[in-house]
């Protein structure tokens, strides 16, 4: 499979970032990809109001993103706003294949740590996601979603060989050292590709500044055993790489980290008293607390 990772600086304009990424699509068709993926925030980089750019996913951007995707005839992965219904925004990535197909995921965990809330303004999502790209299966996260190893065990039980991760990565002591563990971490945990893609470093003065998560770079992409496939610096970088997906059934069949994973006990007991955890995300489940 042939993935392409767009790692952009977001604007704080919808329309010139669509036209970025229309460009970024076209040129990951060009060289053989079959998906690409683009960060996090693609629509508009955070650290300004997001609730006046919101739109659903049959509205204009999203429209725009489908149509990138049948011109270029690849999968387009990227990060918008929608509206919640509860005043807020949902953080979503909309997924448009080539065919007309959208599809979208709405972020689970909020980014509630360093200082940011980001559940002030966006409401959770409650659902995860899968689709396909050929007979491949990938699954979705965002961001802060990647320190919750529970959701990317559950997207490689229900399919997934490849997990996009579109991130805006907040700036800050130890925080790339922590974006590069967890990416290989996750990888590990599930036995599955992880392509994390972030925003680039911002180009722009305000964007820079920010208080925001505006992205860092260093775009990744692990394989199941926890290998380095690909690794941007911190600037504006699109670029084309190929997964050997047959390592993740040998990371499956070797690592076996899947089939030999237990069931613990919920709520105390003893090693007699074990129930088995929940088959799936509840939204009642208190998300993001931890960074």
């Amino acid at each position: 499979m042939r993935v392409a990772m767009a790692q952009i600086s977001s604007t704080d304009d919808p329309t010139a970032n669509l036209a970025t990424l229309r460009s970024a699509a076209e040129d990951a068709a060009s060289r053989g990809a079959e998906l690409v993926v683009f960060p996090e925030a693609t629509m508009c980089r955070f650290g300004v109001p997001l609730k006046p750019v919101a739109e659903d996913l049959d509205g204009p951007w999203a429209r725009g993103v489908s149509e990138a995707a049948a011109a270029s005839g690849v999968t387009v992965v990227a990060g918008m706003f929608t509206p919640s219904g509860d005043g807020r925004v949902r953080n979503t990535v909309v997924v448009a294949q080539p065919d007309g197909t959208r599809l979208g995921y709405h972020k689970i965990h909020l980014y509630d740590a360093f200082g940011f809330t980001e559940s002030t303004n966006v409401a959770p999502g409650s659902e995860p996601l899968t689709f396909e790209v050929g007979d491949v299966t990938v699954g979705v996260a965002t961001c802060y979603d990647i320190r919750f190893p529970a959701l990317f065990t559950h997207l490689a039980r229900q399919g997934a060989q490849v997990i996009v991760v579109p991130t805006s990565w907040g700036a800050g002591p130890g925080k790339l050292r922590q974006w590069e563990v967890l990416a290989a971490a996750r990888a590990l945990d599930s036995t599955t590709f992880v392509v994390a893609v972030d925003q680039a470093f911002p180009t722009d003065e305000k964007a820079a500044s920010s208080s925001a998560p505006t992205g860092i770079g260093h775009s990744q992409i692990t394989d199941p055993f926890g290998t380095l496939v690909a690794a941007y610096p911190d600037s504006i970088r699109v670029d084309v790489h190929d997964l050997d997906l047959a390592l993740v059934e040998k990371a499956r069949t070797q690592l076996a980290v899947l089939a030999n994973e237990r069931p613990l006990p919920v709520g105390g007991g003893t090693d007699n008293d074990v129930t088995p955890a929940p088959a799936r995300l509840r939204e009642s489940d208190d998300p993001g607390r931890n960074p």
